[in-house]
């Protein structure tokens, strides 16, 4: 029901941005075939240059959805497209319910699993990514990572071929389906790794890895997307480093069977360091020659925060690649975040092949979910399981005490006769029975059993710890019921605003908009806009972008900046160089959007600057009071062309020249267009969109009256 909340309060309709691109993508495959699907170069995304699209996405998501559509048109049961898209993540949510609860069942046992099981599937830090219409590659990946997880313990524990050969096939599945199948490809050799470390080699870890990494290599190669990559990546090295070890360490371990130990000293000091010597040379020749690619962007980020900021902006400018702060991590984890850190010391206490695993993976996850807000998604099944290992693990204790309640008195019952051990029942049937046969025989006193002060209070205490075990899981399933409801129910197309009557506001400028530039512009319009509305623009629209999502061509996605940052004239020759006909800005100024593109504008001024450093330059655009938009704005913010066409025509409505989104009035001085004209806004202002003018209308002026071009 969670997941349900934004079809209930608004449609069924696809969330966000990404969603946007997956589900056109998925309505091309479904309508065109696999081999269209594949070779398909789609001319209306980053024009002029196109895009491959077949061999530069994960296909597994869509895959998926196109097998059920198929799949219930065959049994008779006539769906659109759309629901399979808008339903996806809810339904595989209830397969991660069950993957998670196998996993944790794995590491510990049935009771823990079953509390798992409830944890993740109201968790918010899930339900992000899988309320229905959040049609995204995580909805998708988070059950297959889980449950390859699970897939891969069965194959260490067993060492059998068939469960290696089911993680291999659900580790492929994952590898179509998310980038973030390299963290099963780095978690697995830790794993293996840490293991050889503490000396539990053994052959059900050389049979479940050996297998796992050759088949899973040879699968992963298959996906156009990943190919060579899964070999010379180095993300993909720590994986081959470990397999080779294990190759070494499974070699000694049978020559160690075979040689004296004096013999196998001296093999062990030459052969295998020699072979480890010869394996790191190899490595940094391969560095050097460049066969293996070197560490990407994005991971240098995931350990130096402040690397993607000066070096790659374009990462940095992601709400989602910021670090995540403490209010995140109550909001999305509640107390799970610090039960888990209970669970983590009971699988250090008590560990075994699995618990060390968890352990791994809760440690790691910790760390990168605090570096990047968007790896909250990762952590967030592990935190489920560990706080699940912690609260299970508490409540038996706490209802073990009344089972104990009796082994207290006992022990009450040895104090007082000199500490000699009460017999049992059995016992003390034989002993009646000698009795009977040897005749009567002084009877003991019998002796009370007493309840001691302490025996009362620890019974108190557990009963008082159960309650409060019991309070935090009823606010913690009131807490992510609410936040389902209020935080991760909103389609980001449309907003629903709360009026102070009570009544609700629906804000639906975004489909507005896109509608007006399907209705009212022609099929092959070019539009130029911030590369976050890119997918919207293309699945709601169908029109031809300059920039979207995919940020693969940092050039590209600088100079719309550098068009959106300059003056008039200089943006001119951009739009006419590229052919533009429209530009779309979003902003929130008339009703308090924050999300809009003036807040995101120093983003557009850094990426721009790298590429052009000459002629953008950021502190221009910003004064000596700070970077404004008010009466105290630079004079190059003032005439650029996303300050013009943010403002334009604002302080001559009703509602003067405030700006509710950043809170500042604006300049009275009036804005004039030279190479725009206004085609478009929205009813609330959010969305506004400019025609851009051809030469012979345009009436810019100079000295002597000079036409400047």
């Amino acid at each position: 029901m969670n997941r349900q909340y934004s079809v209930l309060k608004f449609e069924s309709i696809i969330h966000e941005f990404d969603p946007w691109f997956n589900y056109r993508s998925t309505k091309y495959y479904v309508e065109h075939g696999f081999y269209e699907f594949l070779n398909w170069l789609d001319d209306t995304a980053w024009y002029p240059l196109g895009r491959m699209i077949g061999t530069s996405v994960f296909p597994g998501l869509m895959y998926t959805s196109g097998l059920i559509f198929h799949t219930l048109h065959l049994v008779g049961i006539p769906i659109h497209i759309r629901d399979v898209c808008v339903f996806l993540a809810p339904i595989f949510s209830s397969f991660t319910v069950i993957a998670m609860y196998l996993f944790t069942k794995e590491l510990w046992n049935v009771r823990a699993g079953l509390i798992a099981s409830m944890f993740i599937s109201i968790a918010p830090g899930y339900i992000s990514r899988s309320v229905a219409g959040s049609y995204d590659n995580e909805g998708l990946a988070i059950f297959l990572l889980v449950f390859t997880f699970y897939l891969w313990l069965k194959a260490y524990k067993s060492g059998s071929l068939t469960w290696s050969m089911l993680t291999t096939f659900f580790y492929w599945y994952m590898v179509t389906a998310w980038g973030g199948y390299v963290f099963i490809i780095n978690m697995t050799p830790l794993h293996v790794f840490v293991l050889i470390l503490m000396g539990k080699y053994n052959t059900n870890m050389y049979i479940s890895y050996c297998t796992f990494y050759i088949m899973g290599l040879i699968l992963a190669m298959q996906i156009p997307f990943v190919g060579m990559v899964a070999l010379s990546s180095s993300e993909h090295l720590p994986a081959l480093g470990v397999f080779g070890l294990l190759q070494i360490v499974a070699f000694t371990d049978y020559m160690k069977s075979l040689m004296k130990p004096n013999y196998f000293k001296l093999f062990l000091h030459y052969i295998v360091g020699s072979v480890i010597t010869l394996g790191i040379v190899v490595l940094l020749v391969f560095e050097y020659t460049g066969i293996i690619s070197p560490l990407t962007g994005r991971f240098y980020s995931l350990f130096d925060t402040g690397y993607a900021q000066v070096h790659i902006p374009i990462i940095s400018s992601v709400a989602e690649h910021q670090p995540t702060s403490w209010t995140s991590y109550v909001l999305d984890l509640h107390f799970l975040a610090f039960a888990m850190v209970y669970g983590v010391y009971l699988c250090i206490e008590k560990n075994n092949e699995a618990r060390i695993f968890a352990i791994l993976y809760g440690l790691f996850a910790s760390y990168f979910s605090g570096v990047m807000v968007r790896l909250m998604l990762t952590l967030t099944p592990i935190v489920c399981v560990l706080a699940a290992v912690a609260v299970s693990y508490s409540i038996d204790g706490m209802v073990s005490l009344e089972t104990n309640r009796d082994r207290l008195d006992i022990s009450d019952d040895l104090a007082d006769n000199g500490g000699e051990k009460p017999s049992n029942s059995k016992s003390r049937k034989s002993n009646s029975a000698a009795v009977s046969n040897n005749g009567p025989q002084q009877k003991k006193p019998v002796l009370m059993k007493k309840k001691s002060y302490f025996t009362v209070s620890k019974r108190m205490v557990g009963v008082a710890s159960l309650l409060i075990i019991c309070l935090l899981l009823f606010h913690y399933v009131s807490h992510c019921i609410w936040m389902a409801k209020y935080h991760y129910s909103s389609p980001s197309v449309v907003f629903a605003v709360d009026r102070p009557d009570g009544s609700v506001y629906i804000l639906d400028d975004f489909r507005e908009a896109y509608y007006w530039l399907n209705r009212n512009t022609k099929p092959d319009a070019k539009i130029l806009s911030w590369w976050d509305y890119g997918y919207q623009i293309a699945g709601f629209s169908n029109r031809t972008t300059l920039v979207d999502n995919n940020t693969w061509n940092n050039t590209h996605i600088a100079t719309v900046g550098k068009a959106m940052a300059s003056n008039e004239t200089e943006a001119f020759k951009i739009f006419k160089k590229l052919d533009v006909d429209y530009v779309l800005i979003i902003f929130g100024g008339r009703v308090g959007y924050t999300g809009d593109d003036i807040n995101k504008f120093l983003w557009m001024v850094r990426i721009a600057q790298g590429v052009y450093p000459n002629d953008i330059q950021e502190t221009n655009y910003i004064s000596k009071h700070g970077y404004t938009m008010g009466e105290h704005a630079s004079k190059v913010m003032k005439q650029s062309v996303m300050y013009k066409t943010s403002y334009y025509g604002f302080n001559s409505n009703s509602f003067g020249n405030y700006d509710s989104a950043r809170r500042i009035h604006i300049g009275n001085e009036p804005i004039v267009l030279e190479t725009l004209e206004e085609a478009f806004t929205s009813e609330n202002w959010i969305v506004r969109i400019y025609k851009v003018k051809d030469y012979d209308n345009r009436r810019i002026f100079g000295k002597n009256n000079q036409i400047r071009i």
